[in-house]
């Protein structure tokens, strides 16, 4: 898609996100939001060229000179940040878990209604059912919501077809509704979500398939840059989580795990494989966070999940943070356990529910989330070089945006350099 050449001017708090430091932002410096206040930003060719203020920018000569070949746009005082980074997302299903919303609010938890046919088995049949171009219409869909929303750069998964015939079909959803979106899609392959129907009790059958057969299959035709696992009792245990991912790195995957929702997983022989992100992280061993905060993996919260599981426990966010671990924050948009497309709710649950505080929350939306799926060098930061991914949110003050939970007040966003929305007053 064409980029034109924008100007975002009288920009009330614009969130650059810099940083001097090479790596995600732990500790202390995950609240250092790098704020100019009257802002501007000049974006051409889909990049980031220039940022500082209205006042200097509109003084510069080349724009005096081009002035009437620029789109220029006021931004009346909002506040602008990097477009979120969403590092976690299973966009590829086709209906809503109903029934396990109802059974759950009965009293049955994840494990007793996947025991009694819910939970993620029950939505194999739709998506091996359904055909590409109605997973692609799926998926374009969702991207455009999360868009709406801020959200600038999703990781998709695959995970719901469990077979390898509907994981590539779902990939190849994926890439081809990424074809059609103005933002960036980062594919992963979750062949390892659950041991599908037709292999139970033969868990070890399957853990093959994902190995010999969809991780190569994949890595040929170059549809995911990542392998998930999601590593837990009742899906697969740390040594088939590490066959798995021995196999991506045989085929030059990178890899990343659910880790930790339900039950500990202890960390040391998985960051052997150097994980992009851990996911989840509710159940962690205090012993593992000071060799996981020497790593350059990040902890990824999905607060989502806690609150649509109805669940009283949360990741300690400050214990992490404390210690010095990477952490992002992410959606985990999916139709069993969060199906949100609000990246601000997500923030407003890790403020509430996580003690993290809004600059932290920002800053584990935006650019740890870039470190999560290793686009740091593009992502995440409104910077001279980087992709033009801008969120304009309809507040005067950032810390409004995990402050008005449930709402939306996402005036705009720019993918790419792309425009998308309109501004408001």
């Amino acid at each position: 898609m064409d980029s034109p050449t924008l100007l975002l001017t009288n920009i009330g708090q614009l969130l650059t996100l810099r940083s001097a430091a090479d790596g995600a932002r732990r500790g202390a410096s995950l609240s250092d939001l790098g704020i100019i206040q009257d802002a501007a930003v000049l974006c051409l060719g889909g990049k980031i060229v220039s940022v500082g203020e209205t006042k200097d920018a509109l003084r510069d000569l080349w724009l005096k000179k081009n002035r009437k070949k620029i789109s220029e746009i006021d931004c009346g005082g909002r506040v602008v940040f990097p477009g979120f980074v969403d590092s976690h997302t299973h966009p590829v299903f086709t209906h809503p878990r109903l029934v396990d919303f109802e059974k759950r609010i009965s009293g049955a938890n994840y494990e007793e209604i996947a025991e009694a046919g819910g939970g993620i088995r029950s939505s194999i049949d739709g998506v091996r059912k359904a055909s590409k171009t109605a997973l692609t219409q799926k998926v374009r869909a969702v991207l455009t919501d999360m868009a709406r929303h801020g959200t600038t750069t999703v990781e998709a998964k695959s995970g719901y077809g469990l077979s390898l015939e509907s994981e590539l079909k779902s990939l190849e959803a994926i890439r081809a509704a990424a074809r059609e979106w103005p933002g960036t899609v980062v594919p992963t392959l979750l062949g390892a979500h659950v041991v599908p129907p037709e292999y139970r009790g033969r868990s070890q059958e399957y853990v093959d398939l994902v190995c010999n057969e969809m991780v190569p299959a994949v890595a040929q035709r170059k549809l995911a840059q990542f392998v998930d696992v999601f590593s837990e009792r009742g899906a697969f245990s740390a040594d088939e989580t590490a066959r798995i991912f021995q196999a991506a790195e045989k085929h030059g995957l990178a890899v990343r795990a659910h880790l930790g929702q339900l039950s500990e997983t202890r960390l040391d022989p998985l960051l052997r494989y150097h994980p992009a992100s851990l996911d989840h992280m509710d159940h962690v061993n205090d012993a593992d966070l000071p060799t996981l905060a020497q790593s350059d993996t990040v902890a990824t919260f999905v607060p989502g999940a806690n609150y649509f599981l109805g669940l009283a426990r949360y990741p300690n966010a400050r214990q992490f943070i404390d210690s010095g671990v990477a952490v992002a924050l992410a959606t985990d948009y999916n139709p069993g356990s969060s199906p949100t497309f609000s990246m601000p709710m997500a923030m407003s649950l890790a403020c509430t529910h996580m003690k993290m505080s809004p600059a932290e929350a920002i800053a584990a939306a935006t650019i740890n989330g870039a470190w999560a799926l290793r686009l740091a060098g593009c992502k995440g930061s409104v910077e001279a070089g980087k992709d033009a991914d801008l969120a304009v949110f309809n507040v005067s003050d950032y810390r409004e945006i995990p402050y008005w939970f449930g709402a939306n007040r996402c005036a705009m966003t720019v993918m790419n350099g792309v425009p998308s929305g309109h501004l408001w007053s």
